[in-house]
């Protein structure tokens, strides 16, 4: 099937919309055979799998640290190039593009595509780890407070932003402004021209495809872990293995329908719902919470960590001893680098009409700040009841990270609603990442079309929710990691060679914008010309 640029249209017969499946065969099947292949050999290894999950995680972070840290920061600096540059006027759809959804719906789907569960699991666990064992300062310290906020606004702030801002541009400009298909192959044809059709091409929709599958793995896994918590927690059910995949089938069964019904419908509807109860999940925290320290603690917070900022985003534990960036920081980079093609493929189709200088802004700004108001409540409240021995928190995070939300809440009243509320928005975050993601692969493996068939999303959605819980059963939320981090270290080369691909397209676009400008203005000057010849003339 050669590929085209987005000429099918819902409802054409060329859209093949009442085919069960409309596929890219060179991606479709090799990416099915490589997941195939992954399944089975899990299953079959048994208790070995989860062994060989661990080494190779150790082995990769180990070796490739370094470029994880250099290529994060490297995105962060092409972002703020692209936003500040003579490229940030650049609209994208074209000068007469109008954006297809509010700035409020906008940035709900996009929040909600590229944090959710994550937020709902970290946001205790992560700081009261971090106080636990801090990384640059002393147990028990000051320091050491304030240690655990700046490392967790890292991971958690401009730098995942940035990865999702670039990778957003590249396929929102070349499908909008350059008429390829929304697909990862498209991103590179200034350097490639047309082989983006031939192998080359279906190599890196391949390796976006795998990507995606295991970022979103580990998300599904990460929720299906914390879901189950709460249900030990709340309802006295035993979190197993077994109830976890119960939970993954469960959900990615109205993660079905959800992606059935497409983005209007289903997407946007839950995204919207989504921020709402989160937005009200974090004001009960705020009103009923340590408010005055939530609110003076997230001033202080962002102080230290932009006060820090060059020498976090730069720490690679050269010269101590430890397992810190292979643990976190490392995994926290490949994991939202294997999460770059899907959400970023997500933000580019819900992001046609704006500038780039909007898109940028937009996309780096907004979330990181609900994100740190976010964590400054959560992990803000946690660190304030260990500190004033109010609660043992971090004690019982060491225990076990999935229960340390619902430990927090319990701190506070109507513990039980929260607690049932807290499972409902991991589930819905869940559903969300789940069907979103589903729409992405869709489009990867149907040669970039934007309406999929609908046997083709059921298909996709009910993959991962395969790959999450073959995963969690052959190695747990190790073999999750493992899966992340192996796609998301070729995805760091693949991801600094499509910035440069796309500083080519850009100069290429604003060229030509120019010479349609001075055409515009010869064109205009001929006129006034000619008018006072006229008027010479009478």
């Amino acid at each position: 099937m050669a590929l085209r640029g987005q000429e099918d249209k819902p409802g054409s017969k060329k859209s093949g919309k009442k085919k069960l499946f409309d596929i890219h065969g060179p991606v479709f099947w090799p990416s099915v055979i490589l997941i195939t292949a992954l399944i089975v050999g899990t299953i079959l290894a048994g208790d070995a799998a989860e062994e060989a999950f661990n080494a190779t995680r150790i082995a990769i972070t180990d070796w490739g640290s370094w470029l994880f840290v250099l290529g994060v920061n490297l995105f962060i600096g092409f972002s703020l190039y692209f936003a500040f540059s003579r490229f940030g006027s650049i609209r994208l759809g074209g000068n007469d593009a109008k954006p297809e959804f509010s700035t409020m719906a906008w940035f709900a789907m996009l929040f909600s595509a590229g944090m959710g569960i994550g937020l709902m699991f970290f946001a205790v666990a992560e700081p009261m780890w971090h106080l636990l064992y801090p990384p640059h300062a002393e147990v028990g310290s000051a320091a050491a407070f304030r240690d655990a906020m700046g490392v967790t606004f890292l991971h958690w702030g401009f730098h995942p932003w940035a990865i999702y801002a670039v990778v957003g541009l590249s396929l929102a400009f070349f499908a909008f402004n350059r008429k390829l298909p929304l697909s990862f192959r498209s991103v590179f044809y200034p350097l490639l021209g047309d082989r983006i059709n031939g192998w080359m091409g279906d190599l890196i929709d391949i390796l976006a495809v795998l990507a995606t599958l295991f970022g979103l793995a580990t998300s599904l896994g990460i929720g299906a872990s914390q879901a189950g918590a709460g249900m030990e927690y709340v309802f006295g059910l035993e979190n197993t293995i077994n109830l976890q995949v119960f939970i993954i089938i469960a959900v990615t069964a109205v993660a079905v329908v959800s992606v059935v019904l497409g983005i209007d419908k289903g997407v946007k509807v839950l995204s919207e719902f989504n921020i709402r109860v989160a937005g009200l999940f974090l004001l009960f925290i705020l009103v009923v919470g340590p408010t005055l320290f939530i609110l003076g603690s997230f001033v202080q917070n962002i102080g230290h960590y932009a006060q820090n900022f060059a020498t976090y985003s730069t720490w690679t534990q050269s010269y101590e001893e430890g397992e810190f960036m292979t643990t976190w920081t490392v995994f926290y980079w490949a994991w939202w680098i294997s999460w770059s093609p899907y959400v970023g493929m997500f933000i580019a189709r819900i992001s046609k009409g704006r500038t780039i200088k909007q898109f940028i802004l937009g996309v780096l700004i907004v979330p990181t700040v609900v994100t740190f108001l976010w964590m400054s409540g959560f992990g803000g409240s946690a660190i304030f009841l260990e500190s004033g021995g109010i609660a043992e928190i971090a004690a019982a995070v060491e225990a076990d990270q999935t229960t340390s939300l619902f430990i927090l809440l319990d701190q506070f009243p109507l513990s039980i609603f929260t607690s049932i509320l807290a499972i409902i928005l991991i589930l819905s975050f869940f559903v969300t990442s789940s069907d979103s993601g589903s729409l992405v692969i869709d489009g990867l493996t149907s040669g970039g079309k934007l309406h999929a068939p609908v046997g083709q999303r059921i298909f996709w959605a009910t993959t991962e929710g395969v790959v999450a819980a073959v995963l969690l059963i052959g190695g747990g939320l190790g073999a999750l990691q493992a899966g992340a981090i192996s796609t998301g270290l070729p995805f760091v080369i693949v991801l600094l060679i499509m910035c440069y691909s796309l500083q080519q397209g850009l100069s290429k676009e604003y060229n030509d914008m120019a010479m349609k400008d001075r055409a515009k203005e010869r064109e205009s000057y001929r006129e006034l010309i000619t008018r006072a010849l006229q008027k010479q003339k009478k």
